[in-house]
């Protein structure tokens, strides 16, 4: 029923979602901690500056990247490459730096917004469980795996959760770089292809039948991820 281009938009969108995660979960707890931490400096203007992206529209966002990653010699990134001794690249055409491309942007824009919900849950752990820790040897790091990151779980959960329904629904990162052409189905992703056979080809049922099935796909990685994380155990 499905072609090679609906397997290669599956599997686009699966790297991408795995590669966010990787990013989108770490970074963010520990932008969260830092600004939790009572010897950080300057919390306002740092959470403004890591929040700010999220208010950008992905378009916008986008073709700002697209000019900074463009293929010209002159272009921000390529200039600067050159500078170092090395050959300027066409980023978009290539398979590897283009999805390099489409998570940098996600991850840019989507931080913020993960740095917020969990700098909401660290300031809801009681100070009293850290000074305990303290008082029976814990340091810094027994601290943050024994009480930060179990306490964190609900919104960890929440954010992968969020995450991987993100990240198989993505449109946006891929148009803003390969608005027209896609060489070797680079940047396709399932809602691209169903916007392709649903409206650019008039197939509707074809548009329906991959819509669907990624209903379907994001369900059940949905659940198994909830089930790893002990959501549905039984007390």
């Amino acid at each position: 029923m499905f072609d090679e281009h609906f397997f290669n938009a599956l599997q686009t969108n699966t790297i991408y979602t795995i590669l966010s995660l990787l990013l989108l979960i770490p970074i963010p707890i520990l932008f969260a901690v830092f600004l939790n931490s009572k010897l950080a400096k300057g919390k306002s203007i740092f959470k403004s500056v890591i929040f700010i992206p999220a208010l950008t529209s992905v378009i916008v966002a986008g073709v700002s990247f697209r000019l900074m990653f463009g293929e010209a010699d002159t272009a921000l990134i390529n200039s600067f490459i050159t500078k170092l001794g090395m050959s300027p690249q066409n980023w978009i055409l290539n398979y590897g730096t283009g999805m390099m491309l489409m998570v940098i942007l996600n991850t840019w824009r989507v931080a913020g917004i993960n740095m917020i919900y969990y700098l909401a849950g660290l300031q809801s752990i009681p100070e009293e469980l850290y000074e305990s820790a303290e008082m029976d040897g814990a340091n810094v790091i027994r601290k943050f795996y024994w009480i930060t990151l179990p306490l964190l779980k609900p919104i960890i959960i929440y954010t992968l959760t969020i995450g991987i329904f993100e990240g198989y629904r993505m449109f946006g990162e891929s148009y803003v770089f390969w608005n027209e052409g896609m060489p070797g189905d680079i940047g396709l992703t399932i809602v691209r292809l169903i916007y392709q056979q649903a409206f650019q080809r008039n197939d509707m049922g074809m548009g329906s039948a991959i819509g669907i099935t990624l209903l379907l796909i994001v369900l059940t990685v949905n659940l198994v991820q909830l089930k790893l994380f002990g959501l549905f155990n039984k007390e």
